[in-house]
């Protein structure tokens, strides 16, 4: 439960005004204390001032004390900058700002305020009677501490820490959207793609509306369509094998590497000769006589849970069988293989923008990465409706493709903290790591080779068995901590592919994974308290 502060307690607060102090700050512990946040409301910035200082000047000339107004100001805004040193801005918005319609305008704002918030998730903290009496989630202080402090359950992702910790910078970028009032390419994309490809290391990146955009464009590039099989892996989300489908082609699918999850070069290269040479013997493919004359094409490689796959080996495999090499780094922004980064290393990349992904905007939004300037020019001409010179001049049949300018203006708030919170993510997994060697190989952590950095997209461990799995997963569960399974069921064995006739058996790893990994909760701004909380519930295995 967060909590949004009249200016009566905030100055209660400040200045230690008595006999309210002590009751308000124990009111705000309590919050904190619960994982809530404490708000300021920025429209009340110079009535909180006003009010600081007549309170300061009032305890003065009761002590017989009279500074000068000079003095007074210097002390008022030293302690306001104490105050707000722990707490959150909310921004005033400009329907905030027509309230003098009302009793009390100030009030109404901060009521109007709290409209912004998910019913159940906030209070505003006020002893004034008049806006408890009028305001459904307003509180006094000595109320809010009856509710009782209770333990939350945890966040899977905690979305929430990263806006806190960036967000005048985020609304900074969202207004001057909205005042220059170019929504749909406008300059923040361009910036956006500048910055991004410079940190991937290619030369062109092409902003697009999803991750799943960002692989269908790859494919479009290459011309990918009927007759044609891309080999990838079952043990992924269905986009990857989606945008294949999507087509006309095939998905052709090769089992993962049991440490890494990752698509093993090995079944990929058998694969591919299964298909070159009409070999179902070698390797199983998709039955039946629609596909017994496919022309393998090219791979999809998958990033799982934020690391890249061994790309040395794909890269060999589709060199050897002439085929086009596909990195969906969706999972893995920000990652390393042999020193270059996710997204670099096939011969076109793709990323996801979605909330949760290591870089992630507040909607839909992707990338495409590569070197070839023909691949970025077919990219950039599909992504607008198949564009030649202008968007009334089609050259080929496209999409509706583009990078919202509002979610380019989020992602450039966001990929300025990203590399701090690559860091973080590294420290946050390696203490998961430190911790579960105590619980005796119980639990399997994840496997990161040398010379590789996983951008930690998840934390996914394994269990020795499904049954396991279910223990583990329910305990966590009754402990408030969330868990999550990715993926329950692998794509060969999903309805949306069971004309391609695979069987359970087919792929024995995946199907093992998709029974006993899971995934606990992680993210750069988890406190090792947090972390703490996991970790004792899974003790005693």
């Amino acid at each position: 439960m967060d909590l949004l502060l009249d200016v009566n307690v905030a100055v209660d607060l400040c200045t230690g005004r008595e006999p309210h102090f002590q009751v308000v700050r124990d009111a705000v512990a309590a919050c904190r204390a619960q994982g809530g946040r404490v708000w300021l409301y920025a429209g009340s910035v110079q009535t909180l001032e006003y009010v600081t200082r007549s309170e300061l000047c009032r305890q003065w000339a009761k002590q017989g004390i009279f500074p000068t107004p000079r003095q007074v100001s210097h002390r008022t805004r030293e302690l306001l900058r104490e105050l707000a040193k722990d707490m959150h801005w909310l921004a005033a918005l400009s329907g905030e700002g027509d309230v003098y319609g009302a009793d009390d305008p100030e009030d109404e704002q901060l009521i109007r305020a709290l409209r912004r918030f998910a019913p159940g998730t906030i209070r505003l903290l006020t002893r004034d009677a008049a806006v408890l009496a009028k305001c459904p989630d307003a509180v006094s202080p000595v109320d809010f501490l009856r509710l009782g402090e209770k333990a939350s359950p945890l966040e899977f992702m905690d979305l929430k820490a990263q806006q806190d910790a960036i967000r005048p910078r985020l609304e900074e970028g969202i207004h001057t959207v909205l005042h220059h009032g170019r929504y749909i390419l406008g300059p923040e994309v361009a910036r956006l793609e500048r910055a991004v490809a410079d940190y991937v290391g290619v030369k062109h990146a092409v902003g697009c509306s999803s991750g799943t955009d960002a692989l269908l464009l790859a494919l479009m590039a290459y011309g990918v369509g009927p007759g044609d099989a891309v080999v990838t892996t079952p043990f992924t989300f269905i986009a990857t094998a989606e945008v294949i489908a999507l087509l006309g082609a095939v998905p052709v699918f090769a089992d993962i590497d049991p440490e890494t999850y990752n698509m093993d070069p090995g079944s990929a290269d058998r694969a591919v000769r299964a298909l070159r040479d009409g070999r179902a013997d070698l390797h199983p493919l998709p039955r039946g006589e629609a596909y017994k004359k496919l022309r393998p094409r090219g791979m999809i490689a998958v990033d799982l849970y934020g690391l890249p796959a061994d790309y040395d080996a794909l890269r060999a495999v589709c060199e050897e069988h002439g085929l086009f090499l596909i990195e969906d780094a969706a999972q893995s922004f920000g990652a390393e293989y042999k020193g270059r980064k996710a997204g670099s290393l096939g011969d076109v990349g793709a990323t996801s923008f979605f909330p949760a992904k290591p870089l992630g905007g507040y909607g839909d939004g992707g990338m495409v990465f590569t070197d070839r300037d023909d691949i970025a020019d077919v990219c950039r001409s599909l992504v607008v409706h198949g564009k030649g010179t202008d968007k009334y001049d089609n050259v080929r049949i496209g999409l509706n493709a583009r990078l919202d300018t509002l979610q380019a203006a989020i992602l450039q708030a966001k990929f300025e903290a990203f590399p701090a919170e690559l860091q973080a993510r590294q420290d946050v997994a390696a203490r998961y790591t430190e911790g579960l060697r105590a619980l005796d190989g119980a639990l399997t952590p994840p496997v990161v080779p040398e010379g590789s950095l996983s951008a930690w997209a998840q934390y996914t461990v394994r269990a020795k068995d499904p049954h396991t799995r279910s223990i583990l997963m329910d305990r966590l569960k009754k402990a408030g901590v969330p868990t999550a399974v990715y993926y329950p069921k692998p794509l060969h064995l999903q309805g949306a592919f069971a004309s391609l006739g695979y069987r359970p058996g087919d792929f024995p790893v995946a199907e093992e994974a998709s029974r006993t990994v899971f995934s606990l909760p992680f993210g750069p701004y988890m406190a090792q308290t947090a972390q703490a909380r996991v970790l004792d519930a899974l003790q005693g295995l």
